[in-house]
């Protein structure tokens, strides 16, 4: 048994999304503001907090005005109004649906949730809805409290002298929204209803919004939690407080649930290992050490309040009739961590005399990171053991009382954390959480881990299938107002065709050997080899300021590769910029560039992208495409755009005027649009080559032949270290095709700068309001 889909509508940025759950571990990830927090949210209010939880801002923002019209009509409402019931309410409530897989061997775990006596098996669901817990006396009261305002604006009127304006007073409701926005937590609650399997639909394959089964006017919800006995929920949400005292949290208004790691390894230790909890032969030497102290303790606790004792009988107390006082001590093995210095961090040092203690410190004097990874490591072995019932006074483990499904949830597990212990996190996190005996015993027990990360380190360390892509609509998108998400499985991306296998697997490899920022970037830019992928960031951060501050991917696929992560970036959404090379060719045969000799690209990414486009591959129709011809438009954010060499006008030395000479890579396109600049450098391999033909060319063939032998052979990543050391390298020009592309780039990206994660320039006061 497992949970198969967590579906969730109208909760903030999440107007409906399906999130598929993989059977071990899955990870939601995302550019920054994409929904990942509020899916994280909403499952935590849902099956963990009560409805007092939620405010009126958890509501999906594009539902205020149906609200509000509600509020409206039950303001007009007379005597005859009927209330409406709670399932008329559906296209705005908050509601959570989850699937679950079992089998017909697990009945009794799910006897609330069987749609009818022929099931034989498979998906059942069930419905968290937040919902009014009394349709009429929300109604009622909404009512009152709105008449109330009335009735004192009409005492303000009259009593505002004639001639003067009256005050002008937002009195408390104003409409709906503004009741809901104080009373929501006390007039609502969660309510859970029964879903069929039957109605189970896909996705919108076009809007990618979850397709949400609709309850039937007359559903009636179920008498109890469905949850209850099936799963058992645990999280550790992002908000942990480490190196924070109680005060200093209070004094700071932070809501952080974190806890010291002393506090969590003692509620560890009394709950699972404490030795005087029905102990056993292997605690009987700790209990017998615990004992000799108590007893010496007493002996000299006795002797120290004897005085004492003895002035205070001088006061008649206690007489011959008084109970006698006797000072005892009670020590517990759990008081040995019932305190701050339980836990200490050993420091490694030069040994010193003989004898001397070790030099340690407390737990608070060490690193964050530190104490994150092993406060998470504890807590999800918490988690397992009381999921388990795995206590200290258990005779004998078994699976009775177990709910079948553990799931548990983690919020940015990377905070604080180096890269390398980001990565062993992830890697190492659901095997503590399934590294019991019992588990293997009893193999129906089910872990789900559901991670939330803004880290591509923990992306790199996950399994591709089990990555869930989280995307960014702008409003007016897909008919929605305000900005929403969607969610993509990208187990799904390439299909289960055999055809499709090579290039999943080059894919799924090629990030986790190269980049897996791609899943949290506002764009990326795809790039032919290692000297675009060098000198790119240095022509943002000269010429692109904005495009510079933007969060954006420079992957370096290859010429022969790039098409390959097509299908990906279509599931992404994100906006493209490929750059690629021209890579004329004869009969298949590299060959320098010409006009009108029935040349065609042989650069396979050139030939898939520019297909998509409806272009040929031919060489003449491609040197005169324009910007437009060069780009394909799929949504408001979604773009791609493919940008090659194009012709260039040049003076060379040896001609008086100008000639169009034709580039047919990076390099030779770099050269041509700074001949002033390379004609005269004496450097080695490339340069040195590159400034020979430029010097002694006498015609742009001439040219643009002595620039493809030097390239034939020549070292490019070479080339392109010699031009970033270059002294006078600020004032090398853009190749035109690139500048193009960025500029393009950089377009797309301010229309929705308000969606984007843009760092501000160093002269601007950011300040916190």
């Amino acid at each position: 048994m497992q949970i198969q889909y967590l579906e969730i509508a109208n909760f903030r940025k999440l107007l409906s999304v399906r999130i598929d759950l993989a059977s071990t571990t899955t990870l939601l990830v995302g550019a920054n503001n994409s929904g990942k927090s509020s899916a994280m949210l909403a499952l935590r209010k849902f099956l963990l907090s009560k409805a007092s939880a939620f405010r009126l801002q958890d509501l999906t923002l594009a539902h205020l005005t149906t609200i509000n019209a509600i509020g409206a009509e039950w303001e007009e409402a007379d005597e005859t109004f009927e209330i409406p019931a709670a399932n008329h309410w559906t296209h705005w409530l908050p509601t959570l649906d989850l699937w679950v897989e079992a089998s017909q061997g697990e009945l009794h775990y799910i006897k609330d949730l069987i749609p009818n006596f022929a099931w034989k098996g498979g998906c059942v669901g069930m419905r968290f809805r937040l919902e009014p817990k009394d349709m009429a006396k929300l109604f009622t009261d909404y009512r009152k409290e709105r008449n109330r305002v009335k009735t004192l604006l009409q005492e303000i009127l009259s009593k505002t002298e004639e001639g003067k304006t009256p005050p002008t007073l937002s009195l408390w409701p104003q409409s709906l929204h503004d009741y809901l926005n104080r009373r929501l937590g006390a007039m609502f609650t969660i309510r859970w209803y029964r879903l069929d399997p039957a109605q189970l639909c896909e996705p919108d394959p076009k809007t990618r919004h979850a397709r949400l089964q609709t309850l039937s006017a007359n559903a009636l919800p179920l008498e109890s939690n469905p949850l209850t006995d099936l799963i058992r929920v645990h999280e550790i949400n992002a908000q942990r407080g480490f190196g924070d005292s109680a005060e200093e949290s209070v004094t700071e208004g932070r809501g952080g649930s974190g806890k010291k790691l002393t506090e969590q390894l003692r509620a560890y230790y009394s709950r699972h290992l404490d030795p005087g909890d029905s102990p056993d032969i292997s605690d009987l030497e700790a209990l017998t050490a615990i004992q000799a102290a108590q007893s010496a303790f007493d002996s000299r606790l006795t002797s120290s309040f004897a005085p004492a004792l003895v002035e205070v009988a001088g006061l008649g107390y206690p007489n011959n009739t008084d109970p006698a006082i006797r000072v005892e001590t009670r020590l517990s093995p759990t008081d040995g961590m019932n305190h701050e210095a339980a836990v200490l961090f050993e420091l490694d040092s030069v040994a010193g005399a003989p004898g001397a203690p070790p030099m340690r410190l407390p737990e608070t004097s060490n690193g964050l990171g530190y104490q994150n990874l092993i406060s998470m490591i504890f807590q999800l072995m918490a988690f397992r053991d009381e999921w388990l019932r795995k206590y200290k006074n258990t005779e004998e483990q078994s699976d009775a009382g177990v709910e079948p499904i553990h799931l548990v949830l983690i919020e940015e597990p990377e905070a604080h954390l180096h890269v390398q212990v980001q990565q062993a996190f992830i890697k190492h996190a659901y095997h503590v959480l399934c590294n019991e005996p019992l588990l293997k015993k009893y193999p129906r027990l089910k872990t789900q881990l559901v991670v939330s990360s803004h880290s591509s380190h923990v992306a790199h360390e996950t399994d591709y299938a089990n990555l869930r892509y989280f995307r960014r609509l702008p409003a007016g998108m897909a008919g929605v107002p305000i900005p929403v998400s969607t969610v993509s499985n990208l187990s799904t991306v390439f299909g289960d065709k055999n055809r499709h296998r090579q290039t999943k697997e080059f894919v799924t490899r090629y990030l986790r050997a190269q980049h897996a920022d791609l899943f949290f970037a506002d764009a990326v830019i795809l790039v032919e080899g290692a000297a675009e992928r060098m000198m790119l960031p240095h022509f943002l951060r000269s010429q692109f300021p904005f495009l510079d501050r933007c969060y954006i991917t420079i992957l370096d696929i290859g010429g022969s590769h790039a098409h390959r992560l097509r299908p990906l970036i279509d599931v992404l959404g994100i906006v493209t910029l490929v750059i690629t090379d021209l890579d004329a060719g004869l009969k298949k045969s590299a060959v320098p560039v010409k006009r009108k000799a029935k040349q065609e690209t042989n650069n396979p990414t050139l030939r898939s992208w520019v297909t998509a486009l409806g272009v040929g591959h031919d060489v003449d129709t491609l040197l005169d495409l324009d910007g437009e011809q060069k780009s394909q438009h799929i949504d408001h954010l979604f773009a791609i755009r493919i940008a090659y060499q194009t012709p260039i006008n040049i003076v060379l030395p040896k001609t008086k005027g100008e000639v169009q000479a034709l580039p047919n890579t990076f390099e030779d396109s770099l050269v041509l649009s700074n001949v002033q600049h390379f004609a005269t450098k004496q450097g080695r391999g490339l340069t040195k080559a590159f400034a020979k033909a430029l010097r002694d060319s006498a015609s742009a063939d001439d040219l643009g032949k002595a620039l493809f032998d030097a390239l034939r052979s020549g070292d490019k990543a070479e080339f392109a270290l010699q031009v970033l050391g270059d002294p006078d390298f600020a004032t090398v020009a853009v190749p035109e095709y690139i500048r193009e592309g960025l500029a393009w780039l950089e377009e797309k990206l301010q229309k929705k700068s308000k969606e984007l994660l843009i760092i501000p320039t160093a002269s601007v006061e950011v300040t916190a309001e």
